[in-house]
């Protein structure tokens, strides 16, 4: 903070337990939008660019650990404790499908072409749902050599990429012979593995490591060392000459990709950072962490002169930005029809 001006986020609150997993939709005619997991067992959805809260998916019985949206923004999907993962209508809140598991649900992940939903957790199978056939049995995918922590599409719906609790490295499965192609060499536990937007880069976070590999030929491209654990990292999806890296000790450190030197260091998080995202125009970037909150932090240098922050219109809060312009920009979403007021999902009301 020397002589640096501090930045001020934008701060989502709503969820009662930490946040686990964030996933920010593409760009849609209607904006985009920041689905957050928590083990509060309640998914939310807000409006990307703002914070405001859209509505919560009100279903799970357990922690939620993943979640994401399809790329148009009109599914969710959530996986859960409870041992189930779940497709939600990302309009009104309601629940499509659930599909049952034996165990927890810790990744779930749509395809590009949004037919298919990917899972992976506890059982230490991948499975790979038919979203036009929902009620059929899923394709099961070669046994993974440990617990799933995250899972990915890549290569346009050819490759799944896994990663494991319990063993290091990133496993990338050819979908057509349901093997094994290429493992990702990690000292540590992948806690994290992003694909960038442009399908160039996979973007690791092991031990205290963030690494880049080549999507398409898997060597490693960059590997830097930060300062603590750290449990995700993204990176900037236009011109991908930044990184963001959040762990255990709750300050948010964008990094030069290229040289690897600190650009910024955001502190406001009051517990350990288990997820970062940038947005897909590389405007923002959020965090969720122990503490509960969503923090949304802009990439460019802030001109604020104090450290107060600023609330975005989470299930408290108030509202930054005055309705009608929020209306604006989720028209069609979740306006109601008797004004610009935001509609409540599933008996949640802002």
């Amino acid at each position: 903070m020397d002589k640096k001006k501090v930045a001020v986020p934008l701060v989502c609150h709503g969820h009662s337990r930490p946040v686990v997993d964030l996933f920010y939709s593409p760009i849609t005619p209607d904006g985009f939008f920041l689905i957050s997991a928590s083990k509060d067992s309640s998914p939310m959805l807000r409006n990307g660019e703002t914070g405001d809260w859209i509505g919560t998916f009100e279903g799970h019985k357990g922690a939620v650990w993943s979640c994401c949206l399809d790329t148009n923004a009109l599914r969710a999907a959530s996986g859960s404790a409870d041992f189930t993962a779940k497709i939600w209508d990302a309009l009104t809140g309601d629940e499509l499908h659930s599909f049952e598991h034996k165990h927890i649900v810790r990744a779930c992940a749509f395809s590009e072409d949004t037919h298919l939903l990917l899972t992976g957790g506890v059982e230490k199978v991948l499975r790979i749902f038919d979203l036009n056939h929902p009620d059929a049995p899923p394709r099961e995918v070669d046994k993974s050599p440990g617990s799933i922590r995250t899972v990915a599409w890549l290569h346009s719906d050819q490759t799944i990429l896994s990663s494991c609790s319990d063993i290091g490295g990133v496993r990338l499965w050819d979908l057509r012979s349901g093997k094994i192609v290429q493992t990702l060499e990690t000292k540590s536990p992948v806690t994290s593995a992003e694909v960038s937007q442009d399908g160039r880069y996979i973007t690791t976070t092991d031990g205290s490591s963030v690494k880049f590999w080549d999507a398409n030929h898997f060597g490693m491209v960059k590997s830097y060392n930060m300062p603590c654990a750290v449990e995700s990292a993204s990176l900037e999806p236009k011109l991908g000459n930044k990184f963001v890296a959040g762990g255990e000790d709750m300050w948010i450190r964008l990094f030069d990709f290229h040289t690897g030197d600190e650009i910024a260091c955001n502190k406001g998080h009051h517990g350990p950072v288990h997820c970062v995202r940038f947005s897909p125009g590389g405007e923002s970037y959020a965090s969720g962490s122990e503490d509960g909150t969503i923090r949304i932090w802009q990439t460019g240098p802030a001109a604020h002169d104090d450290n107060d922050t600023v609330p975005a219109n989470g299930s408290t809060g108030k509202v930054k930005v005055p309705a009608d312009e929020i209306a604006l920009k989720i028209e069609g979403f979740h306006v109601a029809k008797d004004g610009p007021t935001q509609e409540k999902v599933d008996g949640v009301e802002a």
